[in-house]
């Protein structure tokens, strides 16, 4: 599975993609814009590092963040409904996470929470990737959300 994959599968569809990224700092559309020709289905991409800005670009609830942290399926979620809102798309990514180095005994390093908006429906994972190295556990966040969009363009 690639980024051309990901290409193909959405302009078979018809659809347009969006993304939102904390901790791959825009990883994914760079993968993604990589491969020529990318702009007939690549909308736009959301880099919002700091939960300000996922509050002011997405819409992201102090609330929620407050309750959850960053790093949860409930702002991945917000993330990617917020993305999907603010774009000329049908599909929309998100990854929030903890790269490294550290974490908390709560909340661990290589812990990555994902959302996939479409329509109405939301889907969220965690993937715990495990203290591979801030590099590593990006690469593999990448990989992931790609898979997802993969898999999502199939779903419907």
């Amino acid at each position: 599975m690639t980024a051309a994959d990901v290409l193909a599968a959405l302009r078979q569809r018809g659809w347009r993609l969006a993304t939102a990224e904390s901790c791959t700092g825009g990883l994914i559309a760079a993968a993604l814009t990589e491969v020529a020709g990318a702009s007939d289905v690549f909308d736009r991409g959301f880099v919002t590092y700091a939960n300000a800005a996922k509050i002011e670009m997405l819409g992201v609830s102090s609330a929620t963040l407050a309750a959850h942290g960053a790093v949860s399926e409930q702002v991945a979620a917000e993330m990617a409904q917020g993305a999907l809102a603010r774009a000329q798309a049908q599909i929309a990514l998100s990854v929030t996470g903890i790269a490294g180095p550290g974490g908390s005994e709560h909340k661990p390093e290589g812990r990555v929470c994902f959302g996939l908006a479409h329509g109405d429906h939301i889907l969220t994972e965690t993937i715990e990737f495990g203290a591979l190295g801030r590099g590593a556990v990006r690469a593999a966040a990448v990989k992931h959300g790609l898979t997802m969009i993969l898999a999502g363009t199939f779903a419907r």
